[in-house]
């Protein structure tokens, strides 16, 4: 009840953060206008968080329902203990400061892309539209993990409560899915771009605010799976979570009876959801190199190679940062190898997405360097 509880006022608060912030804006400047993007946008993640409070309510009235019909004999766990990186109090220091700097230059540089994009109206785009929501998904992402980390280093403390685990685990799966998604939706919007330009404003435009509605969707679906088996669990059998934070499968694995349905349920979410996206990737690019082969001059297969070269860069971080958490928890038994490897895949991916995108991309450099010299 009370995991569904502290869901609902953080859906509140994005819920009429999408509204009011901007009206009171329009206030202020006397203003009445909205750029394009940014009405989809406000629109998009209205119809989100709108359905969210529907949704949470609608569950919160079941949950109380199978409390009165059912006592439920549980162990109930008060809270876990996160292992993290180090026990060692010298290094302390050093690891508050290194994750710290990162979760700020990942949040800065995350938040300039949304900035940049938002102030040139050349970059109101479908395909800066996607990187738009990517960086804020980014931004999400990080804000799961790196601020408790960083909370427990400075107070010397591995805990976390109950629903404070769940509720990490949820917010986890999400924006990772949504990282998921949104990558794959930029791959598509590159291959029609690529492949059927003359198509492409017509395509994309009516089904922008769909695509991103759909990740969300889906993303919010997976983590609501995981999350219904997570409460499912009545007895663990340790309280140590061999991460530093609470990965959504080394909680799973504290469980004293883990139901095969579970397993077979969870499995084949993570095909849907994790396969298909990349089997699409693949399939759009594939698509993408075939038309750029077919392009006569070298300059043109230049030039239609760079609009998606900063995106394959990310993609092959992003991945490549995955598989390589699983395979090394797969391979390794180390615990301690794990966790630098779900370092690699939730601190260092999102920080460096930063710097892709600009750095690869040269209109966003170009706008970046234009906002430079305004501040100078």
């Amino acid at each position: 009840m009370y995991f569904f509880f502290s869901n609902l006022p953080l859906a509140d608060i994005c819920f009429i953060s999408t509204t009011i912030p901007k009206t009171i804006v329009d206030l202020k400047t006397h203003s009445r206008a909205t750029s394009y993007v940014g009405c989809l946008l406000q629109m998009s993640l209205f119809i989100i968080f709108a359905c969210m409070d529907s949704k949470i309510l609608t569950v919160m009235a079941y949950d109380r329902d199978l409390s009165n019909i059912e006592a439920m004999n549980l162990t109930r766990v008060s809270e876990f203990q996160l292992m993290g990186f180090s026990g060692d109090p010298g290094l302390q220091p050093v690891l508050f400061g290194l994750f710290l700097s990162m979760y700020l230059v990942s949040v800065v540089g995350n938040l300039l892309i949304i900035l940049t994009i938002s102030s040139d109206p050349h970059l109101h785009t479908p395909m800066y539209f996607f990187l738009y929501n990517l960086s804020l998904a980014d931004i999400c992402f990080i804000s799961t993990t790196v601020p408790k980390m960083i909370m427990n280093i400075k107070t010397h403390s591995r805990t976390i409560s109950y629903v404070g685990c769940l509720t990490q685990m949820s917010l986890f799966i999400i924006f990772v899915c949504m990282d998921n998604m949104l990558l794959t939706v930029m791959a598509c919007d590159r291959f029609v771009a690529i492949c059927h330009p003359l198509h492409y404003t017509v395509i994309m435009h009516h089904h922008l605010c769909l695509l991103v509605l759909v990740s969300f969707t889906l993303s919010v679906f997976e983590s609501q799976i995981h999350n219904l088996i997570a409460l499912q669990i009545s007895c663990f059998k340790d309280l140590e979570i061999a991460n530093f934070f609470c990965h959504p499968s080394e909680l799973l694995n504290l469980a004293c009876a883990y139901k095969f349905s579970h397993t077979i349920l969870i499995y084949i979410i993570g095909v849907i959801l994790g396969i298909f996206p990349v089997l699409g990737i693949i399939f759009s690019y594939s698509k993408i190199i075939s038309s750029i082969s077919n392009i006569s001059t070298s300059s043109g297969r230049k030039e239609a190679f760079s609009t998606c070269g900063s995106h394959l860069s990310v993609v092959c971080l992003f991945y490549g940062t995955a598989l390589g958490e699983y395979f090394g928890s797969a391979v390794s038994q180390s615990p301690r190898n794990n966790v630098v490897a779900s370092f690699m895949y939730t601190v260092v991916t999102p920080m460096l997405n930063p710097f892709i995108c600009s750095l690869r991309n040269r209109d966003i450099s170009r706008t970046l360097t234009k906002l430079q010299r305004m501040t100078v």
